[in-house]
């Protein structure tokens, strides 16, 4: 069974920075691209970053491009987020999940098969 367990969430203020961490158990985590979700109250989920199996290949939606970095330590099994000039938009449920087997990357939640519980960044304004 694969467990994905996030941690790093909090609070943070605008402009600040903040660094997400998913643990990965129970799979081959260097065989799979990897993937940051989120969710604010009352709206979808949306895709926020992705990385390929090997850390070269990554993407990243147009809302955090050039603020968000996605990376990963396949010898750790830890994929990490990091935020940096946080906006209250910003502000959100964080998800990590594992794309399926196959994928450089994945950008749709049809193309993840597991997922962390989430841990909550909150961005004051």
């Amino acid at each position: 069974q694969v467990q994905l367990v996030e941690s790093g969430g909090g609070l943070a203020q605008v402009g600040g920075s903040l660094r997400l961490s998913c643990a990965a158990s129970g799979g081959t985590f260097g065989n799979y691209a990897m993937g940051w979700f989120r969710r604010a109250p009352g709206k979808e989920r949306e895709f926020v970053t992705s990385i390929s199996s090997s850390g070269v290949y990554t993407y990243y939606a147009d809302s955090v491009k050039g603020r968000f970095t996605i990376s990963r330590d396949n010898a750790k099994n830890t994929a990490y987020l990091q935020m940096n000039s946080l906006k209250p938009e910003d502000t959100a449920v964080y998800y990590c999940a594992r794309a399926l087997r196959g994928l450089r990357y994945g950008v749709q939640t049809r193309e993840y098969d597991y997922w962390g519980q989430g841990t909550q960044v909150t961005v004051s304004s």
